[in-house]
């Protein structure tokens, strides 16, 4: 049967991908050291600062531009995206980091074939070049929800002050369901007064700086990104995701380091690293940071570890005289453009030890066993057993290895290739001390 699908062409970073599988996960699990600068965190996000301007104005230039992507299947994307500064491409778009009361400037370089633009959802008072943002009509309708740049060598200049805490995205507001689709989107973080460790101006906001992670759940057509690389109409009537990634990644790689090498142009991972909670050595809780730049709901799944939602889009959930109206949530059910503020914990429930409290469960003989690859060969956090010979590991110091994925399940594919997409681990560490590295 002949199936009419877009041409597969491997190039060079999807070709890198599959040669590179087994060590990529590797070296996301277990330590071994990437082949890239020590700049950014292994994992966590990525923050992308201000390169100009005073204190309290950071300017940041962003530069749109085209290239490819690789998917799990072994299949390649064309794609737009902004750059940070004047680089080469990535997807997603840099993440922008602000502090509170910031007057953030973002300058727009156009190097696409029409004109594009920027808006900024949940960011009040916004201006172009000096001028308050507002819809841009043409032949009676409108074409772009802000100013644009102009294509091939256009600029624009857009500035706000940065007045809400929060999780936020910037995203192309010029035809918007070609452009977003295509990539033009990335997200921003504005800090808190309060400081780094705090997602909002409240006390019970606090968080693990270490243990803050963003989950950017996004979408690929490529019968629409096909036609726009060859430069011919695409039906939107005709839109179908067959693509679905976290990060700008899909899985086994979304679990691979931030920068890793064979994904020059995808240098955020997903994977989430953190320690058991402790009142006296590890009191506070993790941040995930959940956005949603696509067309469907995402019900991600972190299995094991219900969340504190705190805030969405950028709002902390509290009442008028700030009453706490946070709420619990075993499921994070991110609809399209929102973002959500969750905290979480993982606790030892059940405090199993091999000595005082062994678990209550008869291992079953090798012959009726099937040995996972995160396996470390004993069921009890920071401990370690032989395994039998030829079994592969990733485990590298009695690890728990926790996963987390899109619980519509038909979106954790590749156009058919089941169990990649937006799946992510959470990785559990032994207390410390340990011998982790």
């Amino acid at each position: 049967m002949t199936t009419n699908r877009p041409r597969r062409a491997l190039r060079g970073p999807a070709l890198a991908a599959l040669l590179a599988l087994a060590w990529a996960t590797t070296s996301a699990l277990t330590g071994a050291a990437p082949a890239v600068a020590d700049t950014p965190p292994r994992v966590g996000i990525v923050c992308t600062t201000g390169a100009g301007g005073e204190a309290g104005s950071p300017i940041f230039d962003l530069t749109t531009r085209t290239g490819y992507i690789s998917l799990p299947d072994g299949n390649t994307a064309f794609m737009w995206g902004y750059s940070s500064g004047f680089d080469a491409f990535q997807h997603p778009g840099p993440v922008l980091c602000v502090d509170e009361g910031d007057e953030v400037t973002v300058i727009l370089h156009n190097t696409l074939p029409e004109a594009a633009s920027i808006v900024f959802p949940g960011q009040e008072d916004v201006r172009a070049d000096g001028a308050p943002v507002s819809p841009v009509p043409s032949a009676g309708r409108v074409t772009s929800l802000a100013p644009t740049a102009g294509a091939v060598d256009g600029t624009v200049s857009y500035t706000f002050t940065a007045s809400k805490p929060g999780t936020y995205l910037y995203e192309s507001g010029t035809n918007p369901e070609k452009q977003v689709r295509m990539g033009l989107f990335g997200a921003l973080i504005v800090r808190p007064e309060m400081g780094p460790g705090f997602a909002y101006d409240r006390a019970d906001s606090q968080f693990t700086p270490s243990e803050e992670f963003m989950v950017l759940l996004s979408e690929i057509d490529p019968y629409q990104h096909a036609a726009v690389e060859a430069g011919t109409p695409f039906n939107m009537n005709s839109y179908h995701p067959r693509y679905w990634l976290i990060n700008g990644r899909g899985f086994p790689d979304s679990i691979a380091d931030n920068g890793a090498s064979w994904l020059p142009t995808q240098p955020y991972g997903a994977l989430a690293s953190v320690n058991p909670y402790d009142a006296s050595t590890h009191p506070q809780p993790g941040l995930a940071r959940y956005l949603n730049v696509g067309t469907e709901d995402f019900p991600f799944h972190p299995h094991g570890n219900n969340g504190l939602v705190i805030g969405r889009d950028g709002r902390p959930l509290e009442g008028p005289t700030g009453q706490d109206l946070s709420f619990e949530k075993f499921a994070i059910n991110i609809g399209p453009e929102q973002t959500w503020d969750v905290l979480f914990r993982w606790y030892d429930a059940e405090g199993y030890d091999p000595v005082t409290n062994p678990v209550p469960v008869t291992v079953p003989s090798l012959a009726n066993q099937v040995i996972g690859v995160f396996y470390s060969g004993s069921p009890y956090l920071g401990s370690s057993q032989t395994l039998p010979p030829g079994t592969p590991t990733l485990n590298q110091c009695g690890e728990f290895y926790i996963i987390s994925h899109n619980h519509a399940l038909f979106q954790i594919t590749s156009w058919g290739a089941i169990m990649t997409g937006p799946i992510t681990y959470m990785r559990i560490n032994p207390p410390p001390p340990n011998d982790c590295g």
